[in-house]
């Protein structure tokens, strides 16, 4: 499996280099997703730009992912997705649940006020 993980001290953007996120790549993507949890990892960013292709099994490491950062963190998906794989999103109501913004720097400043918020909330005792 072709990614490249960038971490960050508020975040990480895993990007994923395939073309088809199916049943070949899904299991070890759903134990990177773990295992970056278990680092600390607070706020993940998939980057799927570069996939034409997400099966069943590639929606449920999706969906994993965004089970484990929803306590802890976001989960956001981002990047110019291609239509198929849109429309596999749209037709399965992911699209409901998931937040997806359309570039990298969208989804980097979508993390940065999510965490101002999680502070100004510590500071107000909440």
């Amino acid at each position: 499996m072709k990614y490249n993980i960038d971490k960050q001290d508020q975040y990480a953007v895993l990007t994923l280099g395939e073309e088809n996120l199916n049943s070949t790549i899904a299991p070890g993507l759903k134990s990177d997703f773990i295992f970056l949890n278990q680092e600390g990892i607070r706020h993940l960013i998939l980057d799927l730009s570069q996939v034409k292709f997400v099966d069943s099994s590639g929606l449920s490491a999706i969906l994993t992912a965004h089970r484990i950062w929803k306590d802890t963190g976001s989960f956001i998906i981002a990047g110019k997705l291609q239509p198929m794989v849109t429309k596999l999103i749209e037709i399965s109501r992911l699209d409901t649940i998931l937040t997806m913004l359309p570039t990298l720097s969208e989804a980097i400043d979508f993390v940065k006020m999510e965490e101002i918020e999680r502070e100004l909330k510590e500071e107000a005792g909440e």
